[in-house]
């Protein structure tokens, strides 16, 4: 996960990346042929390892029938989240940090072998390790990257480092990769500088119209933050930019105090640029919907956008010579940054005949990267799956993004594990703990590794719990997910002691008391700037005691806890969000807004009475049991639309997905708003109609269909007569 400027005290992510590779997904209904004993006795011990003991045929099924009927072990509850080491997770992040890992490095590859060591030894029933030959991006390291300006005889007046200052006696800079942007195009060029900002649509059209200034021809230098630096590229390309510089401003990236920064502070020095890829797609770019393995066809395939022009990123401590260089108006209040330099947009520079040099020798390769799946098998129903996954890959060391989330999954298996070991437990459900490669490229290897196995997956995944960056601050927590599982966090929260000692004293005892203070109503979204970060690893513990219990309760929990109703919740926040906006322009085209209240409407009714339904339903009978959670695993894969958002096929979720303008946001029906907002600017207003009316039905349909799903079983279509 990329480095964002918010700075929470803790950050766990659950998300599903809007797509069916990574959300809730349906589990088959496994119906039985011949007598009910036969078919729970199939269910039961065909899927067992050979090495388990028989059971006589006698005195099994009595035993069979219990099983199934058997709630989550609240025994165990307080012991799971007691055992959670705050000791262990600083040393697993000592060892996860001591080297550089970028992905397809040997130095990964260890990491990963290290990880499936570590699972072997906790009692994990299964482990593997799964290559994938992908499509990656390093820079040449006998020729560096550099930007540089030069006089009018082409002579050089200022090049940048090649490399980042060493602040740390600590730091080990073997195999530390130079600044560069994954994917970026190799060139040598020069030109003219426009600063554009953040690189937004809104600041593209701003310099156009307000400073008459076009970045045709020109290279484009924006700075990091509120979008994602792929669309910054994008948008640049679009307009005819020849390369882009990228650079992080002090305004952004530190707290306010330019000189408060690393090693006085952990804000961001001079020195520090900031990696990232430029690739707006995911997985594999040659092996679009199919696994990057040995018989894979490969091509780049149009969908997904990798840049034709050069870019690279920059720390503050060289922007502001590039800065300092440009002439053209001052630019307003809200373009300023921190830099001690008048900011000004540029398209020349003070001295007549300058240029700006841009040179990049990054070039893409195929190179292999690995995935360890740890698995523990469940006992009751092995074939359903609670995923708990982080990437394993880092521009350098990684301490933060990913090693604090690696190390906490770490200790989650440990504790598990024990339990396991001992003999004392054993989860009803299937748990597999997973580390990827190549996130930070584009969420290479975890979407290779659900391509590859997607028709299991698809079956038999009941939900996935991201851990990533998991502490930034020391505030409150913020977690994003599916509404489907806001009831398992909520619960979670409610049972692990605050680390604050200052909020404790303060009443708040537990974790959740503290994040509804925060936010109140909305139970999380918090944002603050701190400078502290976690000392004693208290809030990794923290996060360690939510996530591990969330996972057991899903892994054990006799009904699924999804809770269908904060999903009636959600649809009805996203319609009135969306309807406040854009009623009026569907009105204008004689489409009726009321529609979609009316879908979400007969949606939270289904909901409700599905809800209500469960608490009079007989559990003590296998198949009632089975057939509830698989109607609640199935409603958030029934919001995928097989088809994918407009223009986008490898989006399909139509209500959880990012703008088609920035890969961090979201927004309400996000094909249908970015399509809207094209029309509100003037673009392709005639064909950005049809989508509208395309996709508005599309969404009508769905949401009726997700519906459906929570009926009776044989109750379920509408009769028009």
């Amino acid at each position: 996960m990329d480095s964002s400027r918010e700075q929470m005290f803790t950050s766990v992510e659950k998300t599903t990346h809007g797509t069916n590779k990574q959300r809730v997904l349906i589990l088959a209904l496994v119906v039985g042929v011949g007598t009910f004993a036969i078919g729970i006795l199939i269910g039961r011990f065909a899927t067992c390892p050979k090495s388990e003991p028989e059971v006589s045929k006698q005195s099994s099924l009595p035993n069979v029938i219990d099983l199934l009927g058997r709630d989550e072990d609240a025994s165990i509850i307080s012991e799971v989240i007691d055992e959670i080491s705050s000791e262990n997770i600083r040393d697993h992040v000592r060892t996860l940090a001591k080297y550089p890992h970028i992905a397809g490095m040997e130095t990964s590859h260890e990491l990963a072998r290290m990880l499936k060591g570590f699972w072997e030894n906790a009692g994990l029933d299964h482990v593997t390790l799964t290559p994938y030959n992908v499509l990656l991006s390093y820079p040449n390291m006998s020729d560096l990257n550099f930007v540089a300006l030069l006089d009018e005889n082409n002579n050089t007046v200022y090049k940048s480092n090649l490399t980042e200052a060493i602040l740390t006696a600590e730091e080990n800079t073997t195999n530390v990769v130079p600044p560069f942007n994954a994917f970026s195009y190799p060139g040598d060029i020069k030109g003219d500088i426009v600063y554009v900002n953040y690189g937004r649509e809104e600041d593209f059209e701003y310099i156009e119209k307000n400073a008459s200034i076009s970045v045709a021809g020109k290279i484009v230098m924006a700075r990091y933050g509120k979008i994602f630096r792929g669309d910054k590229v994008r948008l640049s390309e679009m307009r005819g930019a020849i390369g882009v510089i990228l650079f992080s401003d002090p305004a952004d990236y530190t707290n306010g105090d330019i000189n408060q920064v690393y090693p006085n502070d952990w804000w961001l020095p001079p020195s520090g640029a900031q990696r990232g890829t430029v690739y707006i797609g995911v997985g594999d770019p040659l092996t679009a919907d199919y696994p990057a393995i040995g018989t894979a066809n490969r091509k780049l395939d149009p969908s997904n956008y990798l840049p034709s022009i050069p870019v690279h990123p920059i720390g503050y401590g060289i922007a502001i010579h590039l800065m300092r260089s440009l002439s053209g108006p001052e630019v307003n209040v809200t373009w300023r940054g921190l830099m001690n330099t008048t900011y000004r947009f540029g398209g020349g520079f003070k001295t007549t005949g300058w240029k700006a040099r841009i040179h990049v020798s990054t070039s893409n390769g195929r190179v292999d990267v690995f995935n360890a799946i740890g698995i523990m098998r469940g006992e009751i129903e092995p074939d359903r799956y609670v995923l708990v996954g982080n990437h394993r890959d880092a521009w350098v060391f990684g301490a933060v993004d990913p090693g604090s989330g690696t190390a906490v999954m770490m200790e989650m298996s440990r504790v598990l594990g024990n339990l396991v070991k001992s003999g004392r437990w054993r989860p009803r459900r299937s748990i597999l703990f997973c580390s990827w490669g190549a996130e930070e490229y584009g969420l290479v290897g975890s979407t290779e590794w659900v391509e590859h196995y997607t028709k299991t997956l698809g079956a038999r995944a009941i939900a996935y719990l991201n851990l990533d960056v998991v502490v930034q601050g020391n505030f409150s927590l913020l977690a994003r997910g599916t509404p489907m599982i806001h009831n398992s966090l909520f619960a979670a929260t409610k049972m692990v002691p605050n680390p604050n000692s200052a909020e404790f004293a303060a009443g708040r005892k537990s974790v959740y008391d503290t994040w509804l203070m925060a936010s109140p109503g909305k139970r999380g979204i918090p944002r603050t700037y701190v400078s502290i970060m976690d000392k004693g690893f208290k809030l990794h513990k923290a996060i360690g005691q939510i996530l591990v219990h969330m996972t057991r309760h899903l892994a054990d929990s006799l009904i699924i806890p999804f809770d269908v109703t904060n999903y009636s919740a959600v649809l009805q926040e996203l319609v009135s969000e969306f309807l406040g906006r854009f009623n009026g322009s569907l009105s204008t085209q004689h489409m009726r807004g009321e529609l979609l209240r009316e879908a979400a409407d007969n949606f939270t009714k289904t909901a409700t009475s599905f809800s209500e339904s469960i608490q009079q339903a007989n559990l003590t009978n296998p198949y009632v049991v089975r057939r509830i959670n698989d109607q609640l695993m199935q409603l958030d894969r029934a919001f995928l639309d097989s088809a994918g958002l407009p223009g986008r096929r490898l989006k399909r979720h139509i209500l959880l997905a990012e703008s088609i303008v920035d890969n961090y946001a979201g927004s309400s029906f996000p094909g249908l708003s970015d399509a809207l907002v094209q029309i509100q600017k003037g673009h392709n207003v005639t064909e950005q109609w049809e989508i509208v009316r395309q996709h508005y039905s599309v969404i009508l349909f769905t949401i009726q269909s997700a519906a459906s799903t929570l009926k009776d079983v044989t109750d379920f279509m509408v009769d028009y007569y």
